[in-house]
């Protein structure tokens, strides 16, 4: 009962908290609003040269600008202002994320697609960096815990939506990001800006002026987003070659089985909240022990049920990486580096998500089965797992 009265106190502080939360979204519509009409695309552009690999990699494009770009994002949050960087984000992601709706160049949805990766990542940064600003750690543990609720409710909806849009024409499904345009509205009246002058009394972020960017802390950071991220994308890039492994090829079926496991999610950011006092070490402890766990038992599976489980079980392992490498970094940098440091792990995780694929397909190949980069990445966490013993233990004896 104490865990479920300081988790809503915190909800209830600050109207803002939630226009951050639903703002946080915005980066993972961009990817799930186009499965539904991809298929379509390519029968649309079927005249188009190599469009069977022009429209995946148009899915996928924001992710290479968010890598590149997260960085500079950060140092202008830092520099110009987090209000400024997130308000302008939103607005051009909505007029950006809708402009295919009147296109008919694929090359010209492409490059849409590429300049809404700009706009992701200048959103991820400024809400990310906002609600270290605006909250305590017990505060920002408890947004980032409703974060991670939200994809398994809003990812179904906006998949129908979208749909449905596209079964009267394939470019009305990119509508849906006009939703920004409120987003957009709800952060003019109730974002404001934190200053080192005035932070809202409910941060107690260390405030240093005139210090250097802690550089080290940022690269250790930055390192370990980038493994579990490389990790996190193992399952959403092999998903369906595993379930072809044991017989089950057709799409439909892959969706009723898959179904169930993806709502695991919620459990791991329910875990995050629950394990998120104790030290990082044993945090990230938990979270490779559970991918050891759920992506060893996808390598072994044979039947429905265990690929079932394993997915679960690697699914609460992705809900709790993202909120607690979060909440890592918001607690590791003062005020006047925290865009940049955030900027930064941003970058760092959807790298990962560039290098995830070619990585592991080279290790399938290697292996001669879909099943390498699972066992790789499997044997990978519980390495991990025993280093972060090691200085568990370490540090109780100091």
């Amino acid at each position: 009962m104490n865990f479920i009265k300081v988790f809503w106190a915190g909800l209830t502080m600050k109207p803002q908290g939630f226009t951050l939360v639903i703002a946080g979204f915005l980066p993972t519509l961009a990817i799930i609003a186009m499965f539904p009409i991809v298929a379509s695309m390519i029968d649309h552009f079927s005249e188009v040269k190599n469009v069977a690999i022009k429209v995946p990699a148009m899915v996928t494009s924001p992710g290479f600008a968010i890598a590149i770009l997260a960085p500079f994002a950060g140092y202008f949050a830092d520099k110009v202002g987090r209000r400024k960087l997130l308000l302008w984000s939103t607005f051009f992601y909505g007029i950006i994320g809708a402009s295919p709706f009147l296109m008919t160049d694929l090359d010209h949805v492409i490059g849409s697609r590429i300049l809404l990766g700009v706009c992701e990542a200048g959103i991820l940064t400024g809400v990310n960096t906002l609600i270290a600003d605006y909250w305590d750690d017990k505060g920002r543990r408890n947004w980032l815990m409703l974060q991670g609720f939200q994809g398994p409710v809003l990812q179904p909806l906006v998949i129908l939506m979208v749909g449905f849009s596209a079964s009267f024409q394939w470019s009305a499904g990119f509508l849906i990001y006009l939703i920004a345009i409120p987003i957009f509205i709800a952060m003019f009246y109730s974002i404001k800006e934190p200053t080192s002058q005035n932070l809202l009394p409910e941060s107690s972020g260390t405030i240093e002026t005139n210090s250097s960017f802690p550089w080290r802390i940022a690269v250790l950071i930055c390192s370990v987003t980038l493994l579990i991220s490389i990790i996190y994308f193992v399952q959403i890039v092999f998903g369906s070659l595993s379930w072809q492994r044991i017989g089950v090829s057709d799409a439909m079926q892959i969706s009723k089985y898959t179904a169930i496991p993806v709502l695991f999610v919620v459990v791991g950011a329910v875990i995050f909240r629950l394990v998120s006092s104790f030290s990082t070490a044993a945090q990230l402890s938990v979270v490779f022990i559970i991918f050891a766990v759920g992506l060893g038992i996808i390598a072994v599976a044979n039947t429905p049920f265990q690929m079932q489980a394993g997915f679960a079980i690697q699914q609460t392992a992705g809900g709790m990486a993202v909120p607690t490498l979060i909440a890592w970094a918001q607690s590791k940098y003062s005020f006047e580096h925290r865009g940049r440091g955030l900027g930064l792990w941003t970058s760092s995780f959807f790298l990962g998500q560039a290098i995830s694929p070619i990585l592991m397909s080279n290790i399938n190949l290697a292996f001669g089965s879909v099943t390498g980069a699972y066992i790789f990445s499997s044997t990978l966490c519980a390495a991990v797992v025993l280093i972060l013993f090691v200085i568990l233990i370490a540090s109780r004896k100091q």
